[in-house]
């Protein structure tokens, strides 16, 4: 999966953000499937539903049409990602990863939710206030 840089957002799928959590996601179901990580069912749920809930909060957000409840949103897809962190340290302390393919899912992670931190705060300076606010 490639992630792209623009400068208009037409739709969720081409927000940065949402495109790493992605990334992120579909790393972690790689991590979930390696034989002893795939038997601890809760961390299994746990991991997976947090890495998901980082990039669908960002598309429900997004179709929310208007910045005060994208934010929100965002706000519960940074929360998500910080949550996918943490798992990431229990995964690396039950042994169910190696220290490197840690590192590179906590920096993902970490990645994801600077850029939503980013998102968040030019939403809140910007005069568009979203589809919802366009005729107000």
């Amino acid at each position: 999966l490639k992630c792209r840089v623009m400068t208009t957002i037409n739709k969720f799928e081409d927000i940065i953000g949402w495109q790493k959590a992605r990334v992120l996601c579909k790393l972690i179901n790689t991590h979930t499937q390696k034989e002893l990580f795939a038997k601890d069912f809760k961390l299994v749920n746990q991991i997976k539903s947090s890495s998901g809930s980082a990039m669908d909060n960002i598309a429900e957000g997004f179709e929310r049409a208007g910045n005060k409840e994208f934010i929100q949103f965002l706000f519960v897809a940074k929360g998500s990602a910080s949550e996918t962190r943490s798992q990431l340290y229990r995964a690396l302390d039950n042994e169910y990863i190696t220290n490197e393919e840690f590192q590179v899912s906590y920096n993902l992670a970490d990645e994801v939710g600077k850029l939503i931190r980013g998102f968040i705060s030019h939403l809140k300076t910007s005069k568009l206030k979203g589809d919802k606010y366009k005729n107000k």
